[in-house]
Parts: structure tokens; sequence; C-alpha cells
């Protein structure tokens, strides 16, 4: 079962007859391990996947969930966390949590929990809004809210509507099965991203040298459009071989991509843009490519310029 489909998980239960409450984080202390958004599902039976703390307030939680589901209204928790549980959590200190808890069905709409759980398995970004008073309650399009969206930030509105966003799960396509992609991989799934690895060159592209890593051996252009981009989506070129990376730049430029990569010196950095205009790509489109690639923190091996480059995709995701 995967343990991140939480509405999937509680439409299911809740299909099934065991009956179901989704518990979702509203506000918390800033040190928390559980951020904005995310979510606990509850059974009748008292069974649960997901998490909406480190571990302090599950457990009231479930027991007011329950009741939820006893008399078929809403409510919002809040937990005061001391110092010392906070510590026992792995928070450096205490605070508040609030969680809102919707009984599916009584509080939450099927039909609507079913169009979220539609629309991740589309990958269509869609938010769910509900406001804390009047519980009136809404889907909402990443075209009304961009901002929020790219920045994946769940939370609450001046006006008292808390909005919980359903982005699909983030990507990294690699172009070039080098050494910088055999340690970029196991990080960024560390990180949250589901990678896919790009290079026509089977020899290099092997599943003895990325195991367990999606691998696609067809060009690279051919294989971006095939994996359809979109702007949960980071691209990264590695090949230094203008013939396999260009193609694949080109492609990416034309996408949403939230982010695009470019391994290569400054002055090879300066030629591959020059081959570009002449492929008739205009300056904002080249100002989207980060180049040369990753942070500029000195990093000299191939596990160094790795970790560079995926604090850079998290800056640029985070902030812009």
């Amino acid at each position: 079962m995967d343990h991140n489909a939480i509405p999937e998980i509680a439409l299911e239960w809740h299909r099934g007859g065991a009956r179901a409450a989704l518990a979702t984080v509203i506000e918390t202390w800033g040190s928390a391990p559980r951020q904005a958004g995310s979510q606990l599902a509850i059974s009748g039976a008292g069974e649960i996947m997901g998490s909406v703390s480190g571990g302090c307030v599950e457990g009231a939680v479930v027991a007011e969930a329950l009741e939820a589901l006893a008399d078929g209204k809403p409510r919002i928790l809040t937990y005061g966390v001391s110092d010392e549980n906070a510590f026992s959590v792995g928070l450096a200190c205490g605070g508040t949590i609030r969680i809102l808890v919707e009984p599916v069905g009584a509080a939450l709409p099927e039909d609507l929990l079913a169009r979220i759980v539609a629309a991740r398995a589309a990958r269509e970004a869609l938010g769910y809004g509900v406001h804390l008073e009047t519980w009136a309650r809404r889907l909402i399009e990443r075209e009304t809210m961009p901002e929020r969206f790219r920045a994946d930030k769940s939370g609450l509105e001046a006006d008292g509507e808390f909005i919980a966003l359903f982005n699909p799960p983030l990507r990294l396509l690699i172009v070039g099965a080098v050494h910088i992609a055999q340690a970029l991989i196991p990080m960024a799934r560390l990180a949250g991203y589901d990678p896919v690895l790009i290079d026509p060159r089977e020899a290099f592209a092997s599943p003895a040298r990325f195991p367990g890593t999606a691998l696609r051996h067809d060009w690279p252009d051919e294989a971006l459009a095939a994996e359809a981009p979109d702007a949960r989506t980071a691209v990264v070129t590695l090949t230094h071989d203008s013939k396999l990376d260009d193609p694949a730049i080109i492609t990416a430029l034309e996408a949403e991509v939230f982010y695009l990569g470019c391994l290569g010196s400054t002055r090879t950095h300066a030629k591959r843009l020059e081959r570009l205009r002449a492929e008739g790509l205009d300056e904002a489109q080249l100002a989207r490519i980060h180049a040369p690639v990753g942070l500029a923190i000195g990093a000299k091996t191939p596990a160094e310029i790795a970790v560079s480059i995926l604090a850079q995709i998290t800056e640029v995701l985070r902030r812009g």
C-alpha cells in the first residue's frame, strides 16, 4: 500500500463500508516534521495511514476522528506541544498544531474526494478549499493560484479559507548516464522526486549501473516528449555532448518545466547559447537555463556536484 496515497486510501475505506475521516494539518509550529497540508486517514475501525506530526498527537487525533465519524461533523483540533514532547519527536522546541478533521461523506463530499483522487492519478494539479467558519468547500484549479501551487504551499488564506494542495509528484528527468547521475538519482529519490534517466547509449544507461531506475534509451528529445514534462518536472542535461544535450534542452524549453540545468563551463555554455539561438530560441527561453548547473559551492566530485544540483533545483522550486 502506498503510504503517500492518503486521499486514495480514505476513499477506498469509505466506499468499502469501513467509513473514513481525513485529518489535515492546517497550521503548525515552524520546525514541525509535517507541514500544512499533511494528512492522516482514519477508518471507522481505527486503522490509520499517513501522519500529521512526529507521533505526539496521532492518538488524540484518531480518538477525535472516531467521534467525528459518529456525529458526522467536521472539527478543528488544537494541540499545544510542550518543549519536552517536541524534543521527543525530533523538534527543537514546542509550539501549536491545528488539525482539520473531516468525515468523508458526511462533511467532505465523496464526489469532491473522488475528483481529487482522479486528478492525482492523471498528474493534474488540484486544490481543495474549505472555509473554517462557513464550511463552504470548493475545488481549485492551478491557474487561479499559480504561485501557491508552484511553491506547493498549502495553508490559510486571509479570509479564513484553508487551501490543501494536491500537486502531482515531482519528477526529475536526467539526460546522460554519467557518474554525476549515479549520485544524483538516489539523492533525488530521498528529496521526493521520481527520477527517469535518459541516454540512448545502453552500455551507459544499464540496470547494472543504475539499479531500480527508470531508463529510457530513446533519443533525448523523443524521450523527453514521451515523458510529457510539466510544471512539476525538473530536467538536467549531463552528457557534455551537444548532439544529445541540445535536442533535450530545446524540448524542455518548449515545455512547462520548472527547472532546466545544463552541465558545462561558462565557456561551454556560451557556445551552447550560440547553437540554440541558431535553432530559433529567443532570449526569454535561454534565460530559463541554469548553467553552469548547480549552486556555486565549489563542488568537485560527482557526489558534490549532485548535491549542488539538487540544492539549486530545491531553491528554484521553493523560491522561484
